[in-house]
């Protein structure tokens, strides 16, 4: 159970419930202390109650983009600062000093602007003339300053020397006075021992004009963010979290620590770069009160400006604040990639079908299950093995009685063009004979206790008894000897050292959080250190799933995740690695794809599932899923189609189960449901060279696939509030259905032409309509105005799709125009890096379909070949239909059909027989 629930830790009720008045602070720029450097310019800041002086850094920066930082100028420890999310590619840009006065001054770069305060001080961002983001406008601003406990040494300067950070010690023991917990604190028989003290900082993060925000994942709750004045603040601390509750801000497996504020006007997003546990509460204004001290207009009921205003409190680290002032929404994704980066374009496989559970028996049993989906007519790209395929859960070992064939079991596979994921967990067992735990045992790479022993879990996630004896396990990081301890991992995925594994295995990192049973909350203790770094686990736990050495290294100029390294390195840096993580933070989308964890075969977590993916896919997180059918019971036969029919238009397509839970292969149900699942499967594969594009498009602009309505219809604000309806790309509407017995759905239609393509019906916008969702169908529309390649023949796997034929579908809007992209390579090497490409455009109007070659420079040869085109909304019938291209001119085959039920048309041209990388138009006469 989530500790929120039973009084939130002791930092967050010190900070949240002290009487802070809303815009009231005690902390002021002391004049005369501006200074300016080529990046930056920095003052002193001082907390009035104590004394304690700070300094403020700002950085303007490309791109619209403002970076906050606050620390202590004399702290007696070094404050943490994370390493690891942020890219080396982060460029400044020219800025000027205006309005300088004893008051304050304004900061000008670009079309933006900072206006910074002296008392109290206030950040206020414009982009152009709007107020965007306020920064302490409500004064709750609070850094506690590390300090030694009352009746300690304060390491006092020698004679004759000046301290320079006097703290009054009589406001600081008035702070202090009966507030237990301070300076140490228990839970459930596990106790903090804080040894630095409190390290607690917070402040309020105002978005101006804004009745909506969304982001901060990983939670099971709506997609715009709760109001929280009367409850809990959202959480985000990484746990391993069994069974999770729904509608509920109580923490799970991931922290992406940004909002991101939209209203018909603005986009804008902050990035909180602290990786300590962190609250954060959510109050939707006005209040004439607040918005007076916001704005600085006189209170009345005619100043009241909506706002959208955050409260941020994290444990320990500084305030490393980065503004993303939009404006559109596109604007800000582009903003937040050039600090965090985007999704490395995974291989086409990834973007298939995967079938899991815990676990799949033996090799024969993976055998069955292979043969199964080919006897069955379903396409699979992945088969998964969980824990039970080790050798006594020691990883990168193989159970020698269960699989004593590994290489042979996978080459079967792949003989078929499907792939093996294994899973590799953060448990190390000790066990002197076993290679990877006494090699790292003999290097000292293990986590240590605060007294400097190596940590170890007891009876913890992984416990195998041996000899009658209960196993220990250890978890590993990578901060001792940093480089030297991610160069042994990264090695470990060598084939002659990880032996039974092929070029085809990939690796699924689980338990990163980390999970610990026998800590607190699941978790390792706060007080743990990290060597090398020297640092409390306090201070970097969510980010520690990604500095564990099965996920990635820090201070590595590559900034890629270790596991993600190894894979690319056996193969030479040629093929594209797969990597599966739970744990999650800013930056993790570089390298892994992500799941919602552990959830349950119900349809409140099918329901709950769109809005988690959603929160995600907006905070960089792109290749995302949930298991479907729940990892937790047995979901029956229309649960689990109405979840394949969700996923099969979901980023990350995988079917997992929990090992006391009945199989659930889709073979094994009613032939009603098998079909269900058969034509979702063949669906979501349809659409994989849009899906493909999507990502290729994201690594280059940071646009998610998964995408909110409002990306897409930034003015409509109706689409402000909608939950369990997305926006594939910019082409497609999906709504799934989440409740049980459901036959129809209610659709809201944005602005535009929405076609159907299963049955040609078509549906204009704005509108609200209920539309017909019998169990073998979801609603999913094309929208007009839109191109959408797809390949329509059935394989076993998407790479036996790779010379396939496409079939281009053009989606006609109000104006009769269209349009779309397609990107190709080969699907699994690294050489598009080397412009091994092709990236085409493709636009309709005045009756000419043409396509031409978006990038010069790609050079990529494709064997496929345009198979059809079909037109979606001709009001009539063309006479014939030609196609010119370097080739000649030639008429082409039609067949017009007119919808039974309305008023839609579709012209099937078929046969162009062009090879698709060859530019060509289409005529409509």
């Amino acid at each position: 159970m989530d500790i929120s629930h039973k009084g939130k830790v002791f930092f967050v009720k010190l900070l949240r419930h002290r009487a802070l008045q809303d815009g009231v602070s005690n902390y002021e720029v002391l004049v005369n202390s501006l200074k300016s450097s080529p990046n930056f310019v920095s003052v002193d800041v001082i907390n009035t109650k104590n004394n304690v002086v700070f300094v403020l850094q700002i950085y303007p920066l490309e791109d619209s983009t403002l970076r906050v930082k606050l620390n202590e100028k004399n702290p007696i420890y070094p404050r943490f600062e994370e390493p690891y999310a942020l890219l080396d590619t982060i460029k400044g840009t020219k800025y000027e000093i205006s309005d300088s006065s004893a008051d304050g001054f304004t900061l000008l770069f670009g079309d933006s602007r900072a206006v910074i305060k002296f008392k109290p001080l206030k950040i206020d961002a414009y982009q152009g003339s709007t107020h965007v983001v306020s920064v302490n406008s409500r004064g709750l601003l609070k850094f506690e300053h590390y300090r030694k406990k009352p009746g300690e040494s304060d390491g006092a300067p020698a004679e004759g020397e000046e301290n320079p950070n006097k703290v009054d010690e009589r406001a600081q023991d008035e702070e202090e006075t009966d507030l237990d917990g301070l300076w140490e604190e228990t839970f459930k028989g596990h106790t903090d021992t804080k040894p630095r003290g409190p390290s607690s900082i917070g402040v309020d993060i105002n978005f101006i004009g804004s009745k909506q925000v969304y982001g901060i994942p990983e939670h099971a709750d709506s997609f715009k963010l709760k109001d929280t004045s009367s409850g809990d603040p959202y959480r985000l601390y990484n746990l391993d979290v069994f069974e999770y509750e729904l509608d509920n801000p109580m923490a799970l497996y991931g922290s992406v620590p940004v909002i991101i504020s939209h209203t018909s006007k603005i986009t804008a997003g902050i990035f909180w770069h602290n990786a300590a546990e962190t609250w954060v509460d959510v109050k939707y204004l006005p209040d004439k009160n607040v918005v007076s001290s916001l704005t600085g207009l006189f209170s009345g009921s005619e100043n009241e400006i909506p706002q959208a205003s955050t409260r941020w409190i994290s444990e320990a680290g500084i305030v490393d604040l980065f503004i993303m002032l939009g404006n559109r929404p596109m604007d800000v994704f582009r903003q937040y990639a050039k600090l965090t980066g985007t999704t490395n374009l995974p291989p086409m496989f990834s973007l298939g079908y995967h079938q899991s559970r815990w676990n799949y028996n033996d090799e024969e049993d993976v055998q069955q299950v292979h043969d199964n989906f080919d006897k069955y007519n379903l396409p699979l790209d992945v088969i998964w093995l969980d824990i039970e395929h080790t050798d006594g859960k020691r990883y990168f070992t193989w159970d020698k009685h269960k699989f004593p064939h590994p290489i042979e079991m996978t080459t079967n596979l792949t003989a078929r063009g499907r792939k093996l994921v294994n899973i590799v967990d953060p448990h190390i067992k000790k066990d002197s004979n076993y290679f990877f735990y006494q090699e790292n045992h003999d290097l000292d790479y293990y986590v240590k206790t605060k007294d400097g022993n190596e940590y170890e879990e007891v009876d913890g996630k992984l416990v195998l008894k041996v000899s009658g004896g209960v196993g220990l396990e250890r978890l590993v990081t990578s901060i001792l000897q940093i480089i030297a301890a991610r160069e042994h991992y990264i090695n470990t995925y060598s084939l002659d050292r990880y032996q039974g594994s092929t070029l085809d295995t990939f690796i699924w990192n689980d338990m990163n959080e980390p999970s610990v049973f026998n800590g607190p909350e699941i978790t390792m203790q706060k007080d743990n250190i990290h060597p090398g770094l020297g640092v409390e686990h306090r201070e970097m736990h969510n980010v520690n799933g990604l500095l564990f050495l099965i996920v990635v290294s820090f201070y590595c100029s590559l900034k890629h995740s270790a596991t993600y390294e190894g894979l690319l390195r056996r193969s030479n840096g040629k093929l594209r690695p797969f990597v599966l993580t739970r744990a999650h933070y800013s930056g993790t989308q570089r390298t892994s794809a992500v799941w919602t964890g552990d959830n349950t075969a119900e349809w409140g977590h099918l329901r709950i599932s769109v809005p988690m993916l959603l929160s995600l896919s907006v905070t960089g997180i792109t290749q995302v899923g949930s298991d479907v059918g729940g990892f937790f019971g047995s979901p029956d036969d229309h649960l689990l189609s109405r979840w394949y029919q969700a996923a099969a238009y979901s980023t990350f397509f995988r079917a997992h189960a929990h090992i006391d839970t009945k199989r659930r292969e889709p073979w094994l149900f009613d032939v009603e449901t098998l079909n269900i699942i058969r034509e979702a499967l063949r669906d979501h594969y349809r659409i994989l060279p849009y899906m493909y594009t999507l990502f290729y498009e994201n690594e280059v602009i940071g646009a998610p696939p998964i995408r909110p309505l409002w990306v897409e219809f930034p003015s409509d604000e109706t689409t402000f509030d909608i939950d369990y309806e997305y926006m594939l790309g910019p082409s497609l509407l999906v709504r799934p259905i989440v409740d049980e017995g459901a036959v129809t759905g209610s659709v809201y239609f944005p602005h535009g032409q929405w076609y159907d393509l299963k049955d040609l019906s078509v549906f204009t916008g704005p509108s609200t309509q209920t539309v017909a969702a019998p169990r073998d169908k979801i609603p999913v529309y094309v929208r007009g105005g839109r191109i959408l390649p797809r390949k329509d023949r059935t394989r076993r796997s998407s790479i036996l799709m790779r010379e396939d034929p496409y079939t281009i579908y053009v989606a006609l809007d109000i104006d009769g125009k269209a349009e779309g992209s397609l990107y190709i390579d080969d699907e699994h090497t690294m050489e598009y890096k080397s412009l091994k490409f092709l990236y085409l455009h493709f636009n309709f109007e005045g009756g000419i379909l043409s396509s031409r070659i978006i990038d010069p420079l790609g050079r990529y040869l494709s064997k496929s070949w345009i198979e059809r085109v079909v037109i979606l909304g001709l009001k009539n019938e063309p006479s014939k239909v030609t196609m010119s291209s370097s080739s000649g001119t030639k008429t082409l085959e039609t067949a017009f059909e007119k919808s039974k039920t309305g008023s839609g048309t579709k012209l099937v041209v078929r046969k162009p027989g062009i090879n698709i990388g060859e530019t060509f138009t289409l005529t409509l006469h």
